[in-house]
């Protein structure tokens, strides 16, 4: 996940569009076995761009169609996605399933508990509730929001601020949320 550059048009808005966050009628389609070998540069880039080592082997893989979003499923669950940038540009990360295994990845911010009920109704996140971010996180990354004490993912979302821009910012919104724990791509099998 390097740089996404391009959030503002330089009028100070973000093209960040509604309509790209998780929709309730979406469905799977298109479930389908797939091998390693189709997947695997996905999960190089994932694991170049996480710091982290995803072992699938002996993995049963399939992939599918999650309304405009690519899953890839492990063993059943869905481990990777891949999202449309509002840039255009496609992006792969780890789901939150994924990510519960891998709770040392990068690109991370860190909320304290006043942020978890709202972030768990799938509210963005707004700077006042972040308490860290990892520093390598920039302005259009798609991020990955944890809690502060168990350090448990609660949801993935657009950076709309660089990581130290979030920390110390005091109000506004700081990262546009996407998938969170209890949507419809967290309760799929």
């Amino acid at each position: 996940m390097d740089r996404i550059l391009g959030p503002s048009h330089g009028n100070g808005h973000s093209t960040l569009r509604a309509g790209k966050s998780m929709v309730k009628d979406w469905s799977i389609r298109k479930r389908r076995p797939i091998r390693r070998k189709a997947i695997a540069p996905l999960l190089k880039d994932l694991e170049a761009a996480l710091g982290i080592d995803l072992n699938v082997d002996g993995a049963f893989l399939e992939a599918a169609e999650f309304g405009p979003w690519n899953l890839v499923f492990v063993d059943k669950v869905p481990k990777a996605v891949d999202v449309e940038h509002p840039d255009g540009e496609r992006v792969v990360a780890l789901t939150l399933r994924g990510l519960m295994e891998h709770a040392d990845a990068a690109h991370w911010v860190e909320v304290d508990h006043g942020a978890i009920r709202f972030l768990m109704n799938g509210a963005d996140c707004m700077a006042a509730g972040i308490s860290g971010a990892d520093v390598d996180v920039a302005e259009g990354d798609l991020v990955w929001i944890r809690d502060e004490v168990h350090q448990r993912p609660l949801a993935l979302g657009w950076a709309l601020d660089s990581g130290e821009g979030m920390v110390a910012a005091t109000g506004g919104k700081a990262v546009k949320t996407i998938h969170w724990v209890g949507d419809e791509l967290w309760e799929m099998e």
